[in-house]
């Protein structure tokens, strides 16, 4: 199976190296394309695929992923959409993108299209990605390249009015939770906890926490009463952030967020 990138920035590599890394694909059934000369040496010099143009790219590929920023959508799809082949499978990684609104880019003729959206621990094989696929797209090829993503991570299929959603919940959120990660160190920090050590502590409780509500299924208040003993530092701790608001703020983050995907 031929995959295409046509750019390959953090995300792309991403994406290209647990491909690669889950023998998936070989690195001669990949290829990319990158704007700037310093990428396209990296692609060729540290992912050892091919690299060429864009055009080169779409008619090389049967799986096309789009992983460019949004606003070169349509810039870039004007250069290949009479370079793919009618039956490639199109992968959108672009927030707010709809099926509508790729396959009006591509000409308004059917095509097969599918919208992802992955996140950023695809670096180190942690991604949870969220895909729907146009009318056009079989089961079958959704599997494949289901399959293609959970080389880095996790996917799952959703109906695509939630795709906004997901990129609320999972897309975007890796920033807060480094937010959240750099306040808690800065909290130790301030009470005399070397800042490099602080930041380990607070990293491995987060992903210790992350793996613990996945394996167990448990719901998360469960998890956090099972922490919190009558009179303890942890409720106290607990008490503090309701009264500061992060519950609400949180919430109010990933719905703001879904509002504007929904505009791009």
């Amino acid at each position: 199976m031929k995959v295409g990138f046509i750019g390959c920035g953090n995300m792309g590599s991403a994406m290209i190296r647990g491909i690669l890394s889950a023998g998936k694909c070989t690195a001669a059934e990949l290829m990319a394309s990158a704007r700037t000369l310093g990428t396209r040496q990296r692609i060729t010099q540290e992912l050892g695929i091919g690299c060429g143009s864009n055009r080169e790219v779409a008619a090389f590929s049967q799986v096309l992923v789009l992983a460019v920023k949004p606003v070169f959508y349509e810039e870039v799809i004007s250069q290949v959409r009479n370079a793919a082949a009618p039956d490639t499978l199109i992968v959108s990684i672009a927030p707010g993108k709809t099926i509508d609104a790729l396959r009006e880019m591509w000409g308004g003729v059917p095509r097969k299209i599918i919208r992802a959206m992955p996140n950023t621990p695809a670096l180190v094989g942690e991604c949870m990605a969220g895909m729907c696929a146009s009318e056009e797209v079989t089961d079958e090829e959704c599997a494949v390249v289901r399959e293609l993503f959970e080389c880095f991570g996790r996917c799952e299929m959703v109906p695509e009015r939630l795709m906004d959603v997901v990129t609320g919940i999972s897309g975007s959120s890796p920033a807060y939770m480094f937010m959240i990660l750099e306040a808690m160190a800065d909290g130790a920090v301030a009470d005399g906890m070397p800042r490099a050590q602080a930041y380990r502590f607070a990293a491995q409780a987060m992903l210790g926490s992350a793996a613990l509500a996945l394996e167990t299924g448990k719901h998360p208040g469960e998890l956090k009463d099972m922490v919190c003993s009558p009179g303890g530092t942890t409720i106290e701790a607990v008490r503090i952030l309701e009264e500061k608001g992060l519950r609400s703020a949180m919430m109010e983050a990933v719905m703001g967020c879904d509002r504007k995907a929904r505009t791009m």
